[in-house]
């Protein structure tokens, strides 16, 4: 079976100091590609900064035979998210892959919850990944060819009690990826999000001490760096992952109920099992294709 390689390939991989980051990074460059390393260097709530921890990752892929440069601005800001791909362009000449993978962390529970907790988080997670992403686009569309993966959350999919912040900016992600895979497409954009489940500073309050070992970061990167390939097709897809364990997560729709007049409060309460019911599923590839039954019922 031949090895996947990323020979010619020029990666930015944000939030790349330590984590899930770090070993995305230290895989593709181990592969072949040339990787932009950038991480702001501060604390999991995103306060500090420091170039150490991104050069901390430059030097490990230099040592063993790699090619790479570190990033320590803040994907935050436009100016930031700019320096970030001009980075690449600067060094390597282009760019074809971006991983949005920067993020932090201000759980608190909703009551308590601040404005600013609530901003600094959407600011990194859901901006940051536009802000990248906007810089690379004119890029990839000019050359025919890009992969963007973008890191959402089970948090963001199924809620998290304290996570009002987190849960917003990772289903936000969803929606954004989606987006991005279709005005991508005949461009040979590709672009797929990922919820992983994986022990990280950023998690290691989270999950259970006893599953360090089992939910480590190399579980997660096969899966990354896959979706990040020139050979992978796929695109707007969102995949959970951890511990060994991969699985596409759908947006579905149930049968419904529907009538050809106009609904009142009786009928919605008197339908409610109708309206309730998950079974069949339908996942539709666009707002076009869900908006279909509801074209049909109205032309009926």
């Amino acid at each position: 079976m031949s090895e996947l390689r990323y020979d010619g390939r020029v990666a930015v991989v944000t939030g790349a100091g330590h984590g899930l980051g770090r070993r995305h990074a230290l895989e593709l460059a181990a592969r072949g590609a040339k990787v932009v390393v950038n991480d702001l260097g501060g604390d999991r709530s995103g306060v500090g900064a420091s170039a150490g921890p991104a050069q901390e990752v430059v030097d490990e892929i230099k040592k063993n035979g790699g090619e790479a440069v570190a990033n320590p601005d803040n994907v935050a800001t436009p100016e930031g998210a700019q320096a970030v791909v001009q980075t690449a362009l600067d060094a390597f000449g282009k760019v074809d892959i971006v991983i949005n993978n920067a993020g932090i962390l201000r759980d608190k529970s909703f009551k308590n919850m601040s404005v600013e907790e609530f901003d600094a988080v959407i600011a990194v997670h859901l901006r940051g990944s536009f802000l990248v992403s906007s810089a690379a686009w004119s890029h990839l569309r000019e050359q025919g060819y890009g992969r963007i993966v973008n890191t959402s959350s089970p948090a963001g999919l199924f809620g998290n009690f304290g996570q009002a912040n987190y849960s917003t900016a990772k289903m936000g992600l969803v929606g954004f990826t989606k987006t991005l895979a279709q005005e991508g497409a005949k461009y040979n954009i590709k672009a797929n999000a990922i919820a992983p489940v994986a022990w990280t500073r950023m998690t290691e309050d989270l999950l259970p001490a006893d599953f360090a070992d089992k939910l480590g970061v190399d579980q997660v990167t096969p899966l990354v760096a896959w979706l990040v390939h020139e050979s992978n097709e796929d695109s707007g897809e969102v995949y959970t992952v951890g511990g060994g364990r991969i699985a596409k997560i759908f947006v579905a729709e149930g049968p419904g109920y529907g009538q050809n007049s106009t609904l009142s409060v009786e009928d919605v309460r008197d339908n409610w099992a109708a309206i309730s019911a998950n079974e069949p599923l339908t996942v539709f590839r666009n707002v076009g294709e869900q908006m279909g039954p509801l074209i049909q019922q109205l032309t009926s």
